[in-house]
């Protein structure tokens, strides 16, 4: 395989960061956020890169879904028992990464990832659809399988045994939450000069920012 890709050129203009209304790292996220909320280009504005380091020392990063966002800090789901599972278990320290392309904004954010507590976890795993729901009490994720039709043949069972039954969230499974403590929100800007802001928690635990090169 080989591919040329140095005239790969865009031109960014769409946004720009106004450096003068910069105060909170969560503000600017929110803006953000719900600017992308509304592009139509975008399919999963709530997918977000998370990115670990494991057993052998390799960082590796995977898509997963954001699905709550405060103060407390940024919320995902996953079987705790799964690749990612156990890197987080070994070193919690982690990044989330968010790319719109359509927008022409990146944000990398840096944290501790934590559990979140049972019952928040069983709350939102009775939210989720019947089928989502067999498909996590089936999956031991990251592992080697016979076939993937076998696989959808035990899904199809399990559907079967357990129709108009309430499920239980397995104890493998539940809720992620990222307490950042970095933030970096990337502006594409015309002739490659692109606007660049990192947050930082100082020593008074206070938000504060520097504007970095491009």
């Amino acid at each position: 395989m080989k591919q040329d890709l140095s005239n790969f050129r865009k031109v960014y203009q769409k946004n720009v960061i106004n450096f003068k209304e910069l105060n909170n790292p969560y503000n600017l996220f929110d803006q953000w956020f719900n600017l992308a909320k509304k592009d139509r280009l975008i399919e999963e504005v709530n997918a977000m890169v998370l990115s670990t380091i494991g057993k052998d020392k390799y960082p590796k990063g995977r898509v997963v879904l954001l699905k709550k966002i405060d103060y407390d800090g940024f919320v995902f789901f996953s079987n705790y028992d799964s690749e990612k599972g156990i890197s987080i278990e070994k070193n919690n320290k982690v990044s989330l990464l968010f790319f719109w392309p359509s927008q022409q904004r990146q944000i990398i954010i840096k944290g501790t990832v934590n559990k979140t507590s049972s019952s928040f976890s069983d709350d939102y795993f009775s939210k989720r659809p019947f089928k989502s729901q067999i498909s996590a009490i089936l999956s031991n994720q990251s592992e080697v399988i016979e076939s993937y039709s076998k696989l959808k043949n035990e899904m199809d069972l399990l559907v079967k045994e357990n129709k108009n039954k309430v499920l239980k969230r397995p104890k493998n499974w539940g809720g992620y939450i990222v307490t950042p403590f970095e933030f970096e929100f990337w502006q594409g800007r015309p002739d490659r000069l692109h606007q660049r802001v990192m947050f930082f928690f100082d020593k008074s635990k206070k938000w504060k920012f520097n504007i970095l090169s491009p």
